[in-house]
């Protein structure tokens, strides 16, 4: 074959990298995987959403109370359609930020799902 030691280990070297980068990709992807949408939605609101609305959706927050945001768990929200209260999360109202362009709209309509789920 021909090839020298210093040339054979560098080909080892390159093909070990390669399968631990393969080895790599395969692991977070399927992690990413295992991780369903409703944990990933009630992951995000509780990054994005709890530290106003609360945990519960109660807006029982100290900074909730300050900002007087609605009781996402009533009926007046509930009753919104899944259009209405997309539109609020993706463009903001009042003080809080629309999360569209930051978040995407499959994070956006994740959150809408969630909030579903808060209902009393």
């Amino acid at each position: 074959m021909g090839l020298s030691i210093t040339a054979l280990k560098k080909v080892v070297a390159a093909t070990a990298t390669a399968l631990t980068l393969a080895l790599m990709i395969l692991f977070q992807t399927s992690s990413q995987a295992m991780v369903s949408p409703a944990e990933d939605a009630a992951a995000l609101y509780k990054a994005k959403c709890a530290m106003c609305h609360a945990p519960d959706g109660s807006g029982s927050t100290a900074a909730g109370k300050s900002m007087k945001v609605r009781d996402l768990r009533t009926v007046e929200v509930q009753g919104q359609t899944d259009e209405e209260l997309y539109g609020i999360i993706a463009s903001g109202k009042g003080k809080m930020p629309g999360y569209e362009k930051t978040l995407g709209a499959d994070s956006c309509k994740a959150l809408v799902a969630y909030i579903r789920t808060l209902k009393q």
